[in-house]
């Protein structure tokens, strides 16, 4: 996961600002995103067209004169290891204007406001409702709205149920909510809440951003995205035999823990499993890769027309050279911070001079490495005493 945020930074993302844009549903469209990813992908569509719609008319062009982009990830996990399907989307900050002979120039747009996000929300949400109607996926009437799902015997729809609503899906406490540990006060701070558009549980957010200068910020940030759903070190057992698992950031009743028994957290688990063929990872406007513009826009330069000669902004006809990709010990380097090419000795770097995998051969380099090291003799350092008594009671 880390290795793909590096790749993400250095291949694909431009050098131009990039704010996160993160998006999230009530627990029935949870669900229906869970059980038909073809609805996802269409909601995807209307939550990228309406955010790109807003940057271009807030820099004052059109759609025919202005292009932006950018990727989603979509997680499918939440803190308490319960399923939630949301998007984090991260966009290009502004949008790019592209004239006929290729040249290109990034207009940078400002922050969202307040009032913004409730709109664009409040959009998302009404052509949400809009486009499920006309599908027959949603009924509304004059109180509330519900979904009209077909039933089938897939077991998944019941363990996908359970666990968006942070209940225990199997067992003989099957229904029940799941068990959490409260071990701080409640909080009322509502700091962020500005920076937050909320509507019929939808919630958008966008108060992120890395300036074209900060690629180190952006990849952490693509490493944070991109995480897997379970902690390990979080994850523990306790004595009784059930799993506990420690929330990254308590909840504002002060809840840190939840516990789960063995069989409902597998079920969890699986809940998290998307379905087969569902890609996670989707590129939008000029980052998709059948834009023409991403050999122009991204690092890597890599897309439609890659081959040809391509205008850059110093040299102009200009043969694209291919990037060429890390090495296994600066991917170490990269993602784990393990500089493996430097001498502990010298502090020179090192090169590689032979690659062995005979596993005969390799016992052999190393029995003789073991003979030829000298044992080192480690200092016992004696244990403490008392002073002698006739030193302390001596004339």
């Amino acid at each position: 996961m880390a290795d793909s945020a590096a790749l993400l930074v250095d291949e694909v993302l431009p050098r131009e600002p990039i704010r996160q844009w993160v998006i999230s549903f009530p627990f029935q469209l949870r669900y229906l995103f869970a059980r038909y990813p073809k609805a996802m992908n269409k909601m995807l569509a209307i939550v990228y067209r309406t955010i790109a719609t807003h940057l271009i008319k807030k820099a004052g062009l059109t759609h025919k004169t202005a292009k932006t982009g950018g990727i989603t990830l979509i997680q499918r996990f939440g803190s308490a290891l319960n399923l939630n399907v949301h998007f984090h989307m991260l966009l290009l900050d502004g949008v790019y204007t592209i004239n006929r002979y290729g040249k290109r120039r990034f207009q940078y747009v400002s922050a969202p406001l307040s009032d913004e996000l409730t709109s664009l929300v409040h959009t998302i949400s009404h052509r949400i409702a809009r486009i499920l109607e006309r599908q027959g996926l949603l009924e509304r009437d004059m109180e509330q709205s519900y979904l009209t799902l077909e039933g089938d015997d897939d077991p998944m729809s019941q363990i996908h149920g359970h666990s968006i609503t942070y209940r225990i899906a199997v067992g003989a406490q099957q229904g029940q909510k799941v068990f959490t540990l409260q071990t701080l006060p409640p909080s009322d701070n509502e700091s962020n809440e500005a920076q937050i558009g909320q509507i019929a549980g939808f919630s958008l957010h966008a108060g992120i951003m890395a300036r074209r200068d900060q690629r180190k910020k952006l990849e952490r940030l693509c490493r944070y995205i991109c995480r897997p759903a379970v902690s390990e070190k979080r994850l523990a057992m306790t004595s009784g035999g059930r799993i506990r698992y420690q929330l990254k950031t308590p909840y504002r009743d002060g809840t840190t823990h939840v516990f789960f028994q063995p069989l409902d957290f597998i079920a969890r688990l699986a809940a998290l499993v998307p379905k087969p063929r569902v890609n996670l990872t989707r590129y939008h406007g000029v980052l998709a890769p059948n834009s023409k513009h991403r050999v122009l826009v991204t690092p890597a330069h890599r897309g439609k027309g890659s081959k040809k000669q391509i205008p850059h902004e110093n040299e102009a006809n200009t043969l694209f050279v291919k990037k060429r990709g890390m090495t296994w010990a600066q991917r170490l380097k990269r993602v784990f911070n393990i500089d493996i090419g430097q001498c502990e000795r010298c502090g020179k770097q090192m090169k590689v001079i032979a690659c062995i995998e005979d596993p005969f051969v390799i016992k052999k380099i190393l029995a003789y490495l073991k003979e030829q090291t000298p044992v080192k003799i480690k200092h016992v350092i004696p244990e403490s005493r008392s002073p002698p008594q006739s030193d302390l009671f001596a004339d």
